[in-house]
């Protein structure tokens, strides 16, 4: 029969505390009517009570601090701080003393430890304290592991370590979204809209700091955040920029291509680069958090070869009576194309012209304007359709319906009797 020998009891003991910060005292107000049996007893119990607030004694919350009573929720963007102490319980002093404190993640694991050099002794009674500090970065399971090494009077090396799990939680809830906008009919370099819908996603309230988008080398950033009143820049969210448990913000950002980048690119294509969101907070007694996003990503929208957008229009047009558009057309493919222009009448909306005429050779990032005459039949709000474009060296065309919306309306003056 085999027999495990006793487990070896360590000189040293190790302790590991999470540092926070202390939370407001909370209590629960027991109250009653003067006409029931205790009378004003609760009342002035809580009156007397030192720590609730002076008069507002049926607050919950009151006016002295308590230290944390359990580890707590860690957050992203959060810096975690704890408190390694080594204590030699023993009555012999303990040589070569080694402390060294890893951080584990799904993806890494990080050196915390604040030196790595070995102290020489460490007398009974005595400890060897460290801090130390990490910026968590991602969610997920955290496990930090302490090893502790040292070697005995007697020159035996004893070596022990200690595992800590802990949770990181998301603290933010953060969608983005893209819209497409034509800051200027006669401009290819369109403007980009990005709202960012910010949710507070913690138990309690959070200070907003600061909430801002950091654009890639391509863009410039207008913040669309604020009003103008009295002369003074003031925020849409009010003075107090304070976000509710589970309650969601949205911020508006415009981007404008840089003139460098839409002159050499001519039109920005495929996936680009938008750039990423900086969002830092505070909870509780002024802990701060800050998180930053991935790189943000834009799908520009795709024109095909030929690009086809609207210089000029009359919002109201008078019933059988020409009107004036000014197209423009942008070839936005590789090569050079050779253009006829076809325009094919609807039941409302005829086309004033010659259809079938030849527009010219169109180099690569080249547009040309075009002016047009038409003549609505039927009143109401009409769409513009029926351009037809034809590349004669592919012999491919090119359709554009519903380019346009105008209203037409009866040229006839009532006169009143």
């Amino acid at each position: 029969m085999e027999v495990n020998p006793p487990k070896q009891e360590h000189l040293l003991a190790l302790k590991v505390m999470r540092l926070t910060k202390p939370t407001l005292f909370t209590n629960i107000p027991v109250t009653c009517e003067e006409k029931d049996l205790p009378g004003d007893l609760f009342n002035q119990l809580m009156r007397d009570d030192p720590s609730t607030v002076n008069g507002a004694e049926v607050l919950m919350l009151g006016e002295m601090l308590t230290l944390p009573q359990n580890f707590g929720n860690i957050f992203l963007g959060e810096t975690f701080s704890s408190y390694i102490s080594v204590h030699n319980d023993s009555s012999q002093v303990v040589k070569d003393i080694l402390v060294k404190a890893d951080l584990q993640t799904s993806s890494q694991r990080l050196n915390l430890s604040a030196s790595n050099a070995a102290v020489a002794e460490l007398k009974p009674d005595c400890c060897i304290d460290d801090v130390i500090h990490h910026e968590v970065k991602e969610i997920g399971t955290h496990i930090l592991v302490c090893a502790v090494s040292y070697t005995t009077q007697a020159g035996e090396k004893m070596y022990f370590r200690k595992f800590f799990k802990f949770q990181v939680l998301k603290p933010l809830d953060v969608k983005t979204k893209f819209y497409n906008a034509e800051s200027d009919l006669s401009s290819v370099t369109d403007e980009v809209f990005l709202e960012a819908q910010i949710q507070n996603m913690t138990t309690s309230p959070m200070f907003m700091e600061k909430v801002s988008l950091e654009p890639s080398i391509m863009y410039n950033v207008t913040e669309l955040n604020s009003v103008i009143q009295a002369g003074e820049c003031v925020s849409t969210f009010g003075s107090r920029a304070y976000l509710q448990p589970m309650d969601t913000r949205q911020y508006l950002y415009c981007l404008k291509p840089k003139k460098e980048f839409a002159e050499k690119a001519g039109i920005i294509k495929g996936v680009t680069v938008i750039g990423k969101l900086d969002i830092v907070w505070k909870t509780n007694l002024g802990e701060r958090g800050r998180l930053q996003t991935s790189q943000l990503q834009r799908m520009a929208p795709g024109y095909g070869d030929v690009r086809l957008s609207l210089e000029a229009i009359p919002d109201t047009v008078n019933l059988e009576e020409p009107f004036h558009i000014t197209c423009k057309i942008t070839n936005c493919s590789e090569r050079t194309m050779d253009l006829v222009l076809e325009m094919c009448n609807t039941n409302s909306i005829h086309w004033c012209g010659i259809s079938g005429r030849q527009l010219g050779k169109l180099h690569p990032s080249s547009s040309l304007s075009l002016a047009l005459t038409l003549l609505s039949s039927v009143q109401g709000l009409q769409s513009i359709s029926g351009l037809r474009l034809t590349d004669t060296f592919l012999k491919r065309t090119y359709e554009y319906d519903d380019i346009a919306q105008v209203c037409v309306v009866s040229s006839a003056i009532k006169v009143e009797s």
